[in-house]
């Protein structure tokens, strides 16, 4: 009786397990490759629409900038009655004026305003364009995190599978001593292990399935298979990374336009310290004791006695120098991110060189190797154990290797503007 709970306990550990081994398609789901699910996030990705609004918004506010401010019209309409010294009425009729004003701005100022929305368009295209790379960077991470999490629950569901096969061939046997006792509760107990260990990359693999629609503006049940193929890693030194970064990262060529934007700041609020000029022509006319007509052209100056926007240029001043220290602290930051994530890749570059070709499907047939012979007794438990267990271990390190390799080396192309790996299919 208790040998069938066991089983049946067994079993429903093994049920959570996927049943697909890595590189097998689910029915109706093609496969797709990491490029493919780049460019489709990139197509369909909300925040793509977001910060192509943003550029849009700018180039309008550019418009704004170089419009010259509409003409005035002025309209007066009255009555006049006119007098002499004793009162007596010389006559009277209506009175009414029109004028037209032109607002003349400052020299300068214009052109002022149109560089700084200048300025604004290139900061809101250089966000665009960063938020592109690292949307196809986490879409890349993530369809390799996928393919993973499938390689991972099919070894586990693979090692699993012997396990409960011996749990079957011990549970035929007839117990004579401890020692069979003994190695049947550690052979269920790794099974357990298997179980929750394929759970959890099942639940990986979910998850990241999860975001990965979502980044690419799919329903996040939708079935997806991935095709990782593999990839290769560019070699470059340190000095290269270092200068691809000064000109062509994205954090310190958005905090340089933030500069040159303060600079024209600065210059505008001192060139608002003189007034704009309204003229214009204007016509009246009155009909009283005379009919009274007058034509001529107005000017209107307002006089900067006190207002000398001295408030504005100190403020503009004061970013300025935030800007600059921002740009300061951004190129330290970008050096500091470089310089780790060079060292990480290198690293992981390092050991990926050291593996022998297929040593993945050489641990796999040692454990099958393990499997056979444990079964004719040429194997001791703790050895047939280990070697299942080495197996899973290696898988697991291989591709977490490969997954952090990726992501220095795509943190190292946003810094840089430089492509350090390439993906190929899969011979």
């Amino acid at each position: 009786m208790k040998k069938d709970i066991l089983r049946l306990t067994l079993c429903l550990t093994m049920a959570g397990i996927p049943s697909l081994r890595a590189g097998e398609a689910s029915p109706g789901a093609g496969q797709v490759t990491p490029e493919i699910l780049v460019r489709q996030a990139l197509a369909r990705n909300p925040e793509v629409n977001f910060y192509a609004a943003g550029i849009a918004a700018a180039k309008g506010s550019l418009k704004t900038a170089g419009t010259v401010r509409n003409p005035e019209l002025n309209t007066q309409a009255g009555y006049k009655n006119a007098r002499d010294a004793s009162g007596a009425t010389l006559g009277d009729g209506a009175t009414w004026s029109l004028s037209v004003s032109q607002t003349l701005e400052y020299p300068g100022r214009i052109a002022l305003r149109k560089a700084i929305a200048t300025g604004d368009i290139e900061v809101a295209q250089l966000h665009f364009e960063q938020f592109r790379l690292t949307l196809a960077a986490r879409v890349r991470a993530l369809a390799y995190s996928v393919v993973i999490a499938q390689e991972k629950a099919a070894a586990s569901q693979e090692v699993a599978g012997r396990f409960v096969a011996l749990h079957d061939v011990m549970a035929q046997r007839e117990p004579a001593g401890v020692t069979p006792l003994l190695e049947a509760r550690i052979i269920d107990a790794n099974t357990f292990s298997l179980g929750r260990q394929a759970r959890e990359a099942a639940l990986a693999e979910k998850n990241a399935t999860v975001e990965l629609n979502q980044l690419r503006g799919q329903p996040a049940s939708s079935p997806l298979r991935i095709d990782g193929g593999q990839f290769a890693i560019v070699q470059t030194s340190l000095p290269t990374l270092l200068a691809g970064a000064r000109t062509r990262s994205f954090d310190i060529r958005i905090r340089q336009a933030e500069l040159a934007q303060q600079g024209f700041k600065i210059a505008l609020s001192r060139n608002e310290r003189y007034p704009a000029i309204e003229v214009g022509p204007f016509y009246s006319q009155e009909n009283a004791a005379d009919k009274e007509q007058q034509v001529g052209v107005g000017l209107s100056v307002p006089l900067p006695f006190w207002d000398r926007n001295a408030g504005n240029i100190e403020a503009n001043k004061a970013r300025a120098q935030q800007a600059q220290a921002s740009l300061l602290m951004a190129e330290r930051d970008v050096e500091r991110r470089v310089a780790q994530n060079a060292a990480t890749l290198e690293a992981k570059r390092d050991e990926m060189d050291k593996w022998q070709g297929g040593m993945i499907a050489q641990f796999r047939e040692t454990a099958e190797l393990a499997d056979r012979n444990y079964r004719s007794g040429a194997v001791s438990l703790p050895t047939y154990v280990e070697t299942q267990k080495q197996y899973l271990e290696v898988l697991g390190a291989v591709h977490d290797t490969k997954k952090e390799a990726l992501q220095a080396a795509q943190e190292l192309e946003i810094l840089t503007g430089m492509k350090l790996y390439k993906f190929e299919p899969l011979p």
